[in-house]
């Protein structure tokens, strides 16, 4: 039973079984309750998600400024850089591979289905501003507090963040397992729950491969830069690869990823910065597979892939991910307003992003920290060549 407290994934994999099969035998009252509860949720959900993006990415731009000497400029450059690399990587094998994979799968819009659970009611919660609004306030403050001295506000909104961060601790992740179930329960009940399950399927064996690719390419780069065997640096940083399958948290592994990357003749003054910082700022795997998702839902979905609309969304997302915690599911919490903004996903798709990103959060968490020893030892060769020492 603690085991299944505290552990989401579990709980995601449970609420999307039952989903499945109750959907088949309750009766349309009981779960017209569920689908209640899901209106409501996800009218919630909605007005938290500006909110969210305000309290993520105002701290995290203001904390990144804060003393940027040129060790913390190169770092976050080549973390952005390794991020859009995931990303467009996992957009052209996603779309080249997925409308062959998923040719037989269509959907159409799930929110159009004639036979889903109505609510019994529904409660309005307008959000306060929408979710580009959200980002273009988080930018200009973040930028301004980081290059200006302002200390009150600086620390309003590192308040703020704690505020977020409980309401998403608290108040979002302990519900998305009955969100999801009664996502899947309305599915269900409408005939769509098998071509999701289908596609689920289909997709995380091309996600596991592009993660084993990207990763491969990293330490090339950094073996190549170091003068040193990728093959062993990769086997050096395999145990903290596998503590991160465990804690699906990167901030959580940073005590093995710090001393493994030590094993890779990283300076202990550079790996003492550089793995704290992208355990924050670099998540290339989880990028990867929230790229792939949105565009194997699209494509079910019947919706246009659009290049330039990828392209504007990649980039956009590599700045979330810069503001996304790094605990469990917290990628995906970030993404959650540039889907909505950028990619127009409703708050069914959200759902359904999240239950097909914390399905792959494990691999995708070893992914980011294993990049992360990667990042350290190109930032550690770099440091040496420019003689910069400040940390």
């Amino acid at each position: 039973m603690k085991l299944l407290k505290n552990n989401l994934l579990i709980q995601i994999i449970i609420a999307i079984a039952l989903g499945s099969v109750l959907g088949n035998y309750l009766p349309e009252s009981i779960g017209r309750i569920f689908s209640t509860f899901n209106s409501i949720f996800g009218g919630f959900l909605g007005f938290s998600i500006p909110l969210i993006i305000l309290g993520l990415i105002v701290p995290a731009i203001g904390n990144i400024g804060k003393n940027a000497g040129k060790l913390l400029i190169i770092t976050t450059a080549i973390a952005y850089g390794s991020t859009l690399f995931a990303g467009f990587i996992s957009y052209g094998v996603s779309i080249s591979t997925f409308p062959s994979i998923l040719a037989t799968e269509q959907m159409g819009d799930i929110t159009e289905s004639t036979k889903n659970l109505a609510p019994y009611f529904n409660i309005e919660m307008p959000p306060m501003f929408d979710v580009m609004s959200a980002l273009i306030i988080s930018f200009i403050l973040g930028i301004g507090i980081s290059k200006g001295n302002f200390k009150y506000l600086e620390g309003v909104f590192n308040d703020f963040q704690s505020i977020i961060m409980s309401l998403i601790n608290k108040a979002i992740i302990p519900f998305l397992p009955l969100f999801i179930f009664g996502i899947f329960l309305n599915m269900t009940y409408n005939g769509q729950v098998f071509i999701v399950l289908d596609t689920f399927i289909k997709i995380i064996g091309v996600i596991f491969l592009l993660h084993i690719f990207v990763l491969l390419f990293q330490y090339v780069i950094a073996g190549t830069i170091s003068k040193q065997n990728p093959i062993k640096l990769m086997k050096n940083m395999l145990p903290a690869y596998f503590t991160a399958l465990g804690t699906q948290s990167s901030a959580a592994t940073i005590p093995v990823t710090l001393e493994q990357t030590l094993k890779n003749n990283v300076d202990p003054k550079i790996a003492g910065f550089a793995i704290p910082l992208c355990a924050t700022i670099h998540l290339a795997g989880s990028t990867l597979k929230i790229v792939a998702c949105a565009v194997a839902l699209m494509l079910v979905q019947g919706q246009a892939v659009d290049f330039m609309l990828m392209v504007g969304f990649i980039c956009m997302l590599g700045v979330a991910m810069v503001a996304a915690p790094g605990v469990p599911g917290g990628a995906i919490m970030a993404s959650l307003g540039v889907l909505s903004s950028i990619l127009g996903f409703d708050t069914e798709q959200q759902s359904l992003m999240i239950a097909l990103y914390i399905a792959m959060d494990s691999f995708g968490t070893a992914c980011n920290v294993m990049g992360d020893g990667a990042i350290a030892i190109i930032v550690n060769r770099i440091s040496k060549n420019t003689a910069i020492t400040e940390a």
